[in-house]
């Protein structure tokens, strides 16, 4: 939920230097077969601000398929919503304060935050493809 607010835009670009390069080390062949699923699992920034800018409810989390986040900040979002019309007024006006202060900063840190969910993707595909691979045979004598 902080990730808003710990991400760093050079340590970043030094993960995705180094992530390229892995994918610089493939062959032709294994770098179309990554691009085939990964292109699949891209997330684009501007759909990601777009849902937390119209629905601060959590559907920006579940673009990113971070589902237990979205049900809570649907939840507790929902749930202020409910509170503002009954005798607790003031506690679902703090629910949904809360969620704003967490949510705004991760709105204007879309591009960073989505870059990141991006670049552990293309990670997680790259070890998947290099745990799929045959191992060479060793000689034994």
């Amino acid at each position: 939920m902080i990730e808003a607010w710990t991400l760093r835009k050079d340590r970043l670009q030094e993960q995705d230097e180094s992530f390229r390069q892995k994918l610089r080390d493939l062959s032709d062949e294994e770098r179309a077969s990554f691009y085939r699923i990964y292109n699949k699992k891209l997330r684009d920034p501007d759909t990601y601000a777009v849902l937390n800018w119209l629905f601060l409810t959590g559907m920006h989390h579940a673009y990113l398929g971070r589902w237990v986040r979205a049900l809570i900040n649907i939840s507790v979002m929902v749930g202020g919503i409910i509170l503002l019309f009954s005798e607790n007024a003031q506690i679902g006006f703090w629910m949904i304060v809360a969620i704003l202060a967490i949510e705004i900063p991760a709105l204007f840190r879309s591009q960073i935050i989505v870059e990141d969910f991006n670049l552990r993707q293309g990670e997680k595909v790259l070890e998947q493809m290099q745990s799929q691979a045959p191992q060479p045979v060793q000689n034994q004598t």
